[in-house]
């Protein structure tokens, strides 16, 4: 089958469940990773022949987005401040909002140009800590999670980047102490409330795991209380909290910050002018 006849296949199987913009990223996604063919291939070599092994891989990846997966963990590969990260189904799919908290870190630290220890609570893919270790090359850096099979993910991670990070399998909840202490603490907790769960699409509810999502209706702050009194003992002088929030919970984070007794709170907004980041200083 030529390029471009599989590409007219391709959008026929999907056009019932996706929008033609979404069916086009899985396509030229898809392309990528299995013909190693980039998007102007598509245009200079639309002649190009697929042959029946090739076609054997591919056929399967459209059967899956046909169930509503994920494409990430169909092709078992995303990007995330432009490096190369593993996925599957232990871990979070890493979303362009925890690239911007990222930046905002970056933006705050960068500048100072000296060894700093971070902590990275909720792991997940390693995404944070390994881009955080990537960017901030003179930094030490830790990683807590609760679930074995996502360290085992993010350590591969780690590998694949050439970042060294300490992975940790730690319960932020269990309130274990810890003797280290950090001049940055970072998290991208659970903060989708149950009742959220009308407003996630079918490709996450159904395959990204609900430990690293969801949280109660009636304590959706759970993680970040917890997070911040880990913070108020494990943060060096002068050190700084940073969190992906819930972006309806806002006020509700930085009130609690607040109380807590953290100062310079900031709320910021994500592209789409979502509150979806708090930083603040105990």
């Amino acid at each position: 089958m030529k390029l471009i006849d599989f590409r007219a296949f391709f959008n026929k199987e999907l056009t019932d469940l996706y929008p033609k913009t979404e069916i086009d990223a899985f396509f030229f996604r898809t392309i990528e990773s299995v013909l190693n063919l980039k998007v102007m291939d598509m245009f200079t070599k639309a002649d190009f022949v697929i042959n029946e092994e090739k076609l054997a891989i591919l056929q399967p990846i459209i059967n899956r987005l046909q169930k509503e997966e994920p494409i990430q963990y169909i092709l078992g590969e995303t990007e995330f401040y432009g490096y190369p990260f593993k996925v599957n189904s232990n871990v979070l799919i890493p979303r362009p909002e925890t690239e911007e908290l990222v930046s905002w870190v970056k933006e705050v630290f960068q500048s100072e140009n000296k060894k700093l220890s971070v902590l990275d609570i909720g792991a997940g893919s390693g995404c944070i800590a390994i881009t955080l270790k990537k960017e901030l090359e003179a930094s030490s850096v830790t990683a807590f999670d609760i679930s074995e099979k996502a360290l085992v993910t993010a350590k591969e991670n780690a590998r694949l980047n050439n970042a060294e990070v300490n992975f940790v399998l730690h319960d932020i909840l269990s309130d274990k102490p810890i003797e280290e202490t950090f001049d940055l603490i970072v998290s991208n907790p659970p903060y989708v409330r149950e009742l959220e769960k009308v407003e996630i699409k079918n490709n996450v509810l159904n395959n990204e795991p609900h430990l690293a999502l969801f949280v109660e209706d009636d304590n959706p702050l759970l993680f970040y209380k917890h997070i911040a009194d880990f913070a108020k003992t494990n943060l060096n002088r002068d050190g700084i909290l940073f969190l992906e929030i819930n972006q309806y919970l806002g006020e509700e984070t930085k009130q609690m910050l607040l109380q807590k007794g953290f100062k310079d709170v900031v709320l910021r907004s994500d592209l789409f002018g979502n509150h979806r980041m708090i930083k603040a200083n105990f």
